[in-house]
């Protein structure tokens, strides 16, 4: 995926600039309380602009300043390739898991997605 895939105003103007679009989404991903997750999805949502996709991408070139475990795919599946790492922060913070089933791979467990999500409180009205 290219920068092209973000929203117009997330294009940097300047390679060392970070674009206006990233800082939206990092600032929701840190409004997010400890022990709650939203969806890429519902970051988009919350912002009204862009999909899940763009969010994603904002994450993985942004988002090692901020709690990136907090935001997740809809599924409720740990980030591949930092599922550990994820983990240790979702029961650090008491984040609601599943059990993971002994057919899944690695028998890790799942975020529980109707317990753990947060739909951004009062500020979050008609965002879910």
């Amino acid at each position: 995926m290219s920068e092209d895939s973000l929203p117009e105003d997330a294009r940097a103007e300047h390679s060392d600039a970070l674009p206006e679009y990233a800082e939206r989404v990092l600032d929701v991903t840190e409004m997010i309380p400890p022990g709650r997750v939203m969806t890429y999805g519902d970051v988009a949502e919350w912002l009204e602009e862009g999909g899940p996709r763009q969010v994603g991408r904002v994450m993985a070139l942004y988002g090692g300043a901020v709690p990136w475990w907090r935001v997740v795919r809809a599924d409720g599946h740990l980030l591949p390739g930092h599922e550990l790492e994820a983990l240790a922060h979702y029961r650090a913070e008491g984040t609601p898991l599943k059990g993971a089933s002994r057919a899944a791979e690695g028998h890790l467990p799942r975020l529980d997605m109707r317990r753990a999500r947060w739909d951004g409180g009062e500020r979050a009205k008609g965002h879910t």
